[in-house]
């Protein structure tokens, strides 16, 4: 299928051919009939895109600052890779439209196939030819209501919640400062509301069509009819509204919505525009200044837009998905109308021109949309992950795989592609001799589209399924969300696939045990959980100068791991699991791997609110691990610090950069110090899991232990919950 993008580094638009999404549970596959150009917020988009990397900086500073924090934390080139990965990739554009129903997921009972519904989202309602959108960013179009004028539905409910969020009343006057897109459908709402409307924009031609479309009176922003105007509705007191739906860098909008709203009246910020709010002028009138999100309540709130958990209406009114069925309605009952908002249709094929006409002023347009293509024909169906697997019994064992011919080259398929297998496995394996990617599998077309591009992938799909079954893939990479792991890598198993999984291995012990079970099953024991630290070379290197132990010894491990940002999928509990369930295993395995030893008990202790957890691990021979990992640290402080006590000697490292032995009173050994870059283990790692497939030999951990570290990792939750120390079976 086809797909508008952009590469956010070069500015460059095109119109790229990318795999058909998957119908995942819980939404529905949509064929795009109409999709619009929001001529404020992705014009905006596109010309930052064609900035310099300073005017980009200086554009978002607030990214600057999230950079330059990285490079504290990682280092310099860690984080190169990861910002150059991020601004040299496709980005989408689009997030209104209409279409067809081609495909219903799992769990969707309330639209069927061929049904018309408008789509919301800057990731799910984009401008290409298919989407696969969750069930609380669609709702039906209302029979007899044209799909072009459906498209307008996403844009109608931003301009739908700003007015909610200014209250009006019958007989109010209102402001509405900028007359683009979303200021025009500001002005017929609050005239369907009752509310007497006084237009402001610099452009005379949106000025008429305001007042054709219900407003009493418009001008420019420095013309005294605008005041006069006003005045005269107001009785000389103000309006009680002003609606700020104007963009760029004047402040000249909210000065004006000073001067001209009324003693304690409401200020409401729609748009993006400068907010140095004139303090005098807003606290003499004690003006109540608000600002509204996007389409409504439930916009950003994974739960909500994911997961399609609903807002009980008793709480919540209004929620982006009610907002948008409530603006097709008032569509379908000529309440709003859109037909004269529509500047220009352009064929879909015709994307990148009418972007470009746009940004250089040749084409002057309220509102652009794309027309699609009608398409026959059927979508092929991309499976969808499932972790429900019985509790099995335990495999003895597993069998190994036959050495491959010297000069073949290891073939490799990526299930995900998200941002750690672009920044940091994929840039050691593009370039590896013997290495051929063969295939990148995705639920979202675009990302797969990226990878190919960037690392040279033969093939990039959707379908699992075929993968799974070409005998000539070697071995399989499962970097997708927590959730998904268990699932992918049993099927991979049973396919006959060596697996590279990145952690966790497994969220429940019932997911654990479903994937010994296809070991059991298929007697196919290649398995590589992806502890990336034990193959470190400091580490290494730390751990031979450190030399044999004869006693127990005492391992701290301080983990900084700090807070994520709001909207991160870490944070989704409910299905991903908790936040040391996914990254708990590596400093589990570190320390495994330093005692030489599977633990067999797990006391964990947490802060109110589980925000700094507290593990002590105990082992065979009565040493003890504990791994402070905590979140209210301070975010200058190094992520990773760890002392191993033993005979005598102690063991530093410092955050992968440096490392120190002492023994008796001395010093034993230092390390050179690495400034500039913490390797942590990944290109080892990989290189130990390539030989391991190439040869046919052993994996570079065994089973047993990934299957042992994976289950001290679960029993940390349930240690949580019963508040006493958890006793493991023993793995090995």
């Amino acid at each position: 299928m086809k797909q508008v993008v952009q590469n956010y580094k070069s500015g460059d638009l095109a119109v790229l051919e990318v795999p058909v999404p998957g119908c995942k549970p819980g939404g529905v596959l949509v064929r795009s009939a109409y999709s619009l150009i929001s001529t404020g917020t992705e014009l905006m988009k596109v010309s930052e895109a064609g900035m310099s990397m300073l005017g980009k900086a200086r554009s978002r500073p607030d990214q600057v600052a999230k950079v330059m924090q990285s490079v504290a934390t990682n280092g310099v080139p860690a984080t190169y890779r990861k910002v150059m990965g991020k601004l040299d990739s496709y980005t989408p554009l689009g997030y209104s439209l209409c279409g067809v129903v081609e495909q219903v997921g799992t769990g969707i009972d309330d639209v069927a196939v061929g049904d018309l519904v408008a789509c919301a989202g800057n990731e799910h309602a984009l401008h290409a030819e298919l989407n696969w959108v969750p069930k609380n960013l669609y709702a039906r179009v209302p029979d007899g209501l044209a799909p072009r004028h459906a498209a307008f539905g996403t844009v109608g409910s931003i301009a739908m919640q700003g007015v909610r969020r200014g209250e009006p009343q019958l007989g109010d006057v209102a402001l509405v400062i900028g007359l683009g897109l979303i200021g025009q459908l500001v002005v017929q709402l609050l005239a369907a509301s009752g509310v007497r409307v006084v237009g402001v924009d610099p452009d005379p031609v949106r000025c008429e069509l305001a007042e054709r479309l219900g407003a009493a009176a418009c001008g420019d922003p420095a013309a005294a009819s605008v005041e006069a105007a006003v005045a005269e509705l107001t009785g000389g007191h103000g309006v009680d509204q002003v609606y700020l739906a104007a963009g760029g860098g004047s402040n000249q909008p909210v000065e004006l919505a000073a001067r001209l709203c009324r003693d304690r009246g409401r200020v409401v910020d729609i748009g993006k525009c400068r907010l140095d709010l004139p303090w005098n002028a807003y606290y003499e009138k004690e003006l109540d200044v608000r600002f509204s999100r996007s389409y409504g309540p439930g916009r950003y709130d994974p739960a909500y837009e994911l997961e399609g958990r609903d807002y009980p209406i008793g709480y919540v009114r209004w929620t982006e998905r009610r907002n948008l069925a409530c603006f097709l309605d008032l569509l379908a009952r000529g309440s709003v109308d859109v037909e004269p908002l529509v500047s220009h249709i352009a064929d879909f094929d015709d994307a990148v021109e009418t972007y470009q006409r746009l940004k250089e002023g040749d084409l002057k347009a309220v509102a652009v949309l794309f027309r699609y293509p009608e398409h026959a024909g059927e979508t092929k169906e991309a499976v969808a992950p499932a972790v429900a697997v019985p509790a099995v019994k335990r495999p003895s064992g597993g069998v190994s795989t036959p050495a491959r011919a010297a000069k073949t080259p290891v073939r490799l398929a990526f299930v995900g592609a998200g941002n750690y297998a672009t920044s940091m496995l994929l840039p050691h394996l593009a370039q590896r001799d013997g290495v051929t990617l063969s295939t990148v599998v995705t639920t979202t077309a675009l990302s797969a589209a990226n990878a190919q591009r960037k690392f040279g992938f033969a093939e990039a799909t959707t379908d699992l399924d075929a993968v799974l079954g070409d005998k000539s893939i070697d071995a399989v990479f499962v970097v997708t969300r927590h959730s998904s792991h268990a699932e992918l890598t049993r099927r991979a198993l049973l396919a006959g696939k060596t697996v590279f999984v990145e952690k966790p291995l497994a969220l429940t012990e019932d997911e654990l045990a479903g994937v010994l079970a296809a070991v059991e099953e298929s007697g196919n024991d290649r398995l590589q959980v992806g502890f990336n630290r034990r193959f470190a070379p400091l580490l290494q290197e730390t751990r031979k100068r450190f030399g044999a132990r004869t006693g127990p010894a005492s391992l701290r491990y301080l983990v900084n791991a700090g807070r994520l940002q709001h909207g991160s999928w870490y944070l989704q509990q409910g299905t991903e699991g908790s936040r040391f369930a996914g990254e708990g295993g590596h400093f589990i395995d570190t320390a495994s791997w330093l005692l030489e030893a599977d633990p067999v008990s797990v006391y964990a202790v947490a802060t109110s609110g589980n925000e700094d957890l507290q593990v002590v691990l105990r082992y065979p021979d009565g040493s003890t691990a504990t791994i402070s990992y905590v979140t209210t640290g301070a975010a200058g402080f190094p992520k990773e610090t760890l002392d191993l006590v033993a005979d005598g000697k102690v063991l530093r490292l410092d955050d992968f950069v440096r490392a120190t032995v002492y023994d008796g009173r001395r010093k034993r050994w230092v390390s050179s110090r690495l400034p500039k870059a913490r390797d942590k283990g990944q290109s080892a790692e990989l290189a130990a899991f390539i030989k391991a497939v190439r040869t046919g030999g052993p994996m570079p951990v065994p089973l047993e232990s990934l299957g042992a570290t994976t289950s001290a990792t679960l029993a940390v939750q349930a240690g949580l919950v019963g508040g006493a120390p958890v006793t493991l079976a023993r793995a090995r």
